[in-house]
Formats: structure tokens, C-alpha cells, sequence
């Protein structure tokens, strides 16, 4: 398999302070890669050594199979950036802007006036190419800035926080634009605190903080991983519990469960997962049964019939709430649940990491 970045021990110090701890990382080429983490984490730090504005401390990368060491000016032709605040000159026009990058690139002036056309029509910036960048709104400077990144055609784009503060129009062009330009080949890197825009356009993530890479997997594999984990994070065994329910029905086997209900921690309380069920012909009976589940934190009725529960993160959970209001003969019309989402992966990667460290 092709990649299009590789670190290898990749280490950065500044004095005494670890930024990055040998950080080993693969990002697929052609693909979107998500990089998060916490503000002091680390991640700007990495991204400045693969995109050779500083050295490393030790370790290495490479970027477009150069070496960020040994190969610095090749990583720059193969590389575009555009950072969260947008590095244009005011007092040039936006076409004069692109200008500049594709002469800092040595591009002849046919194929820098042919790319800049055509860039231009592609994020539907051409009608401001003659204002002065200082008269644009911050839309349009983004998109003068990917612009300026892709004039020389670079095979790797770094996006950092790149749709910060727009609208959510203009986010959506651009998030259109971003697939658009992977589907054309290129693998971009994609730095944001937008967890929403993460989950939707990467295909993979990393979350560093502390300088090391705590997490790393496609957004649904890390939301699965909460689910998955839940019952090794107390101990509890869902499914043999629900068996021994299923064969030792006797009150006083029921009462030792609704113990080990309230035994439950207050830590997992806060990742317990939410079921929403309507029931047509609710009753006080189906609610009597759901009550002794063991696993139920929170239940509240509603007089639409819809009642709404918290539970342990769990399939067979989930499962076995369902089948109690089917064996009390309720008819379920519609079920949603909230799963876990990337903000709740991060907050729980990077809490864990803390919690570590200490």
C-alpha cells in the first residue's frame, strides 16, 4: 500500500519540553486524514516538521516518499498549505496573490495564467480575481488562499482550520470543494476542532495530544470503540448477565440484579447511551418491567407514549429493552438511539490520555 506520509519516531523538543514523542503515523495516499487534537497537543508542531518549515529534534518523515530531512525543497514541490489565518497580501489583488505563489514556483507564465484560470473557475472565485484581497470577505480569502496552495499542483493539501468563522454556506462549498479535489487524486491533511466536518469528509483520524498519537482509525471505528469497550471499562459482562436473568427468573435473582444497578459508577453514567422508543399502548406494566433492567441509569415516559432511556453502552442492552416491551405485548411504532459521536471520542481519548499521564 501507497502512503502518502510516513513518520518514523518523528521527535520534536523544545528545551526541556516533549511537543511530539515519537510520533509514528501513516496517512493513505489519496485519502482525507483527519488530525485533531487538544490546543498544545502537538499537532501544529507535526505539521510544521512534514511541511519542513522546522526540523525535527530526531526521528523522520516522509512526505510524497521524500525524505523531510534529507529532501526538504522536493517535500515543498509536492505539498500545498492553507493555514487557519490567511497569508495573502492585502494591497494585491487575489489573481496577483496566485500570481506570486506560481512564480515562487518557477511556473511558465502560459501555465501559471492557464492554472489560475482554471482554479479560479473551480472554487467560483473569478468574479473578485481584480479586488484587492484587504475587500474580501473571509470566504473569499479562503478560497483565494487554495488557490495560491494549488497552483503548482501539489499531490498533498494541508488544511488547517480552513473553514473557521464562514457561514455555513460558504462551509459547504468549500467541504465540496475538498472532496472534489481528493476525488481528483490529491490526499489532503486536514486540521479542525470541527468534529461534524471531520466525521463527514475524512476517511481516517488521528487525535495526538501530548505529543503522542492516541488514538487512530476511520471516524466510525473510533465511535465503535466506546460502544465495544464499554463493559471492560467495569468489569461488567452484559450478555452473562442477561443470561443469568434469562435463567434464574425468581425475585430474589431480579432484586440482586437491581443491586447491581445502583452499583453502577457515575463515570459511566456520563458515556451511557440513549434510547428513544415509542410504544403505542404504553402501559404502567412495561414500565414496571423496564424498571428492573439492571443496566437502565435513567427512564422518562412521556405522555405521547415515547419514553426515553439511558443505558449502559451496550448492544445486548439495547436488545434486551427491546425484548422486555415486546414480551409486555407493547407495540413498538419507532426506535432511535444517539450514538457516540467524534466529539465524545475525542473528549474520552484525550481525558484518558490526561488520566494517564498523572
Amino acid at each position: 500500500m501507497k502512503y502518502a506520509i510516513e513518520t518514523f519516531d518523528l521527535i520534536k523538543k523544545y528545551g526541556d519540553f516533549l511537543a511530539v514523542d515519537k510520533l509514528n503515523l501513516k496517512v493513505k495516499d489519496k485519502s482525507i486524514f483527519g488530525f485533531l487534537g487538544p490546543n498544545g497537543a502537538g499537532k501544529t508542531t507535526t505539521i510544521k516538521m512534514l511541511t519542513c518549515l522546522i526540523q525535527p529534534s530526531s526521528g523522520t518523515a516522509k512526505v510524497s516518499e521524500y525524505d523531510i530531512v534529507e529532501d526538504p525543497n522536493e517535500v515543498r514541490q509536492k505539498i500545498g498549505m492553507v493555514p487557519q489565518l490567511v497569508s495573502l497580501y492585502g494591497d494585491l489583488t487575489a489573481r496577483e496573490n496566485a500570481e506570486l505563489c506560481a512564480d515562487y514556483y518557477g511556473l511558465p507564465k502560459d501555465l501559471k495564467e492557464e492554472r489560475i484560470d482554471e482554479l479560479m473557475e473551480l472554487v467560483d472565485i473569478k468574479y473578485a480575481q481584480n479586488k484587492l484581497v484587504r475587500q474580501l470577505s473571509g470566504g473569499q480569502k479562503q478560497k483565494v488562499s487554495v488557490v495560491a496552495s494549488l497552483v503548482h499542483q501539489p499531490e498533498i493539501l494541508f488544511l488547517d482550520e480552513p473553514t473557521i468563522g464562514l457561514d455555513p454556506t460558504t462551509k459547504s462549498v468549500l467541504w465540496d470543494l475538498i472532496q472534489e479535489l481528493n476525488h481528483e487524486g490529491r490526499t489532503i491533511i486536514l486540521c479542525s476542532h470541527d468534529m461534524y466536518e471531520v466525521d463527514m469528509l475524512c476517511d481516517h483520524v488521528g487525535i495526538i495530544d501530548k505529543g503522542l498519537l492516541a488514538a487512530y482509525d476511520t471516524p466510525q471505528g473510533l465511535k465503535d470503540d466506546i460502544l465495544e469497550n464499554q463493559d471492560k471499562k467495569t468489569g461488567l459482562n452484559i450478555s452473562q448477565i442477561m443470561r443469568d436473568l434469562e435463567e434464574n427468573s425468581n425475585v430474589n435473582n431480579i432484586s440482586s440484579f437491581q443491586k447491581l444497578k445502583g452499583s453502577m459508577i457515575e463515570s459511566e453514567k456520563a458515556n451511557a447511551r440513549e434510547i428513544s422508543v415509542k410504544i403505542d399502548n404504553m402501559c404502567a406494566p412495561i414500565m414496571e418491567e423496564l424498571e428492573k433492567l439492571p443496566f437502565i441509569f435513567e427512564i422518562a415516559p412521556t405522555k405521547s407514549g415515547r419514553i426515553s432511556i439511558k443505558i449502559v453502552n451496550s448492544a445486548d442492552a439495547v436488545t434486551a429493552v427491546l425484548n422486555t416491551i415486546i414480551k409486555c405485548q407493547g407495540s413498538i411504532s419507532s426506535i432511535s438511539t444517539k450514538d457516540p459521536s467524534l466529539e465524545d471520542v475525542f473528549m474520552k481519548v484525550t481525558t484518558k490520555h490526561e488520566v494517564e499521564g498523572e
